[in-house]
């Protein structure tokens, strides 16, 4: 996760800028979901009945503090459609976990959006575009307006309510609408998400634009959060599963900013990239651990074996190799200038594409000769 209004804001004000002291769990509760999303990497249907069970989740939650986990994603499946959600969130909080909702809105009702603020330190609800967009792409004709009812429904209750939105072929002509959209409710994040190869998104592998427009539009991300920074505006811009963003980012201050180069360089490089293995995991609903929610590969099971004996990563060495600084990775990142900052990127689109989780991310929109030389420290 990219946050580049914090980084902008941060760097020019000289002020610290945001980080979480400790891990990321991504959780998916439950494989059930209503609706039947294109790139969904679980490949999430409304068949099936939830595997895991509230004592299977209430106990492996000591054993997360201890590994050292700070915050845990709800997701699924959409996570809303456990019944005992809240009690599950109740224990988390309980813990000093910091909770966070990934959801599609569409379970989100005036009746329970009160329980859900008061549970959960931020909800992020997923639009994919306008609304025959939306709809098309979510499988579900009426879920756009749901989804932003939800929204509504969340900050009537006083909580804070930010768009996912994902970034593919079939989504691309609503990208400038979302600025307009979050701009127009008023939310205080939008979430820009990258396409990564797997699930359903491995399938849909033609639904990923090119390199190209990537850049064109990650231009634009980056000239709308300096916008909203010198217009005052509270919209927080973040990007996901795109490290490479952060090279741009840093290209931007070194034409408009040359002065604040060297103290973003060190909060770029403390930030340090793609954090799968190390500060990010993922949790599935039948006890698999993985470095990230698309990787191809399990590194221990926490229904076994005790999560922070898994999380610790002694027994894994892919989980080693993850938490190298740098990635010893091929391709162009074995010589690039950047490779301290982006950390080499998606290791699942690089396996997904090459067979080979150590190639170069195929979705870097960087040429070789931009990467050419190392950053100095």
């Amino acid at each position: 996760m990219f946050r580049l209004s914090n980084l902008i804001s941060s760097t020019i004000e000289n002020k610290k800028s945001r980080v979480l002291d400790g891990s990321i769990m991504i959780w998916n509760f439950t494989n059930r979901c209503n609706l039947l999303c294109h790139h969904c990497y679980s490949k999430a249907d409304a068949n099936g009945t939830d595997s895991l069970s509230f004592k299977q989740i209430s106990d492996t939650i000591p054993s997360m503090v201890d590994a050292g986990v700070r915050f845990v994603i709800f997701s699924g499946g959409e996570p809303l459609i456990r019944k005992d959600i809240f009690d599950i969130a109740d224990v988390m909080k309980k813990a000093g976990i910091m909770t966070y909702l990934s959801t599609n809105g569409m379970y989100i009702n005036e009746k329970n959006s009160k329980q859900i603020v008061n549970r959960f330190d931020y909800i992020g609800v997923s639009i994919d575009g306008v609304e025959e967009t939306h709809d098309y792409f979510r499988a579900q004709k009426g879920s756009y307006k749901k989804a932003i009812e939800g929204i509504k429904h969340i900050q009537d209750a006083g909580g804070n309510a930010g768009i996912r939105f994902t970034l593919t072929n079939e989504t691309k002509d609503s990208f400038y609408a979302m600025f307009d959209l979050v701009e127009e409710l008023k939310a205080d994040k939008l979430y820009i998400s990258h396409l990564v190869y797997s699930g359903r998104g491995l399938d849909n592998l033609k639904i990923d634009i090119s390199k190209q427009e990537r850049r064109k539009f990650v231009e634009f991300i980056i000239d709308k959060a300096f916008e909203y920074y010198h217009n005052n505006k509270n919209l927080d811009i973040v990007t996901g599963n795109m490290e490479m963003d952060a090279v741009l980012l840093l290209k931007r201050f070194e034409k408009d900013y040359p002065q604040y180069v060297d103290d973003l360089t060190k909060r770029l490089k403390s930030w340090g990239g793609n954090s799968a293995g190390d500060r990010l995991g993922n949790m599935d609903w039948i006890g698999n651990v993985k470095p990230d929610p698309f990787f191809p590969k399990y590194i221990g099971n926490y229904l076994q074996d005790d999560f922070k004996d898994i999380w610790s990563g002694k027994s894994s060495d892919i989980v080693k190799k993850l938490r190298e600084k740098p990635r010893q990775i091929g391709g162009k990142c074995s010589s690039c200038r950047y490779i301290d900052i982006c950390n080499g990127g998606s290791r699942s689109r690089a396996y997904a594409i090459y067979d080979d989780l150590w190639a170069e991310d195929p979705s870097c929109y960087l040429t070789k000769q931009e990467v050419g030389e190392k950053v100095e420290s």
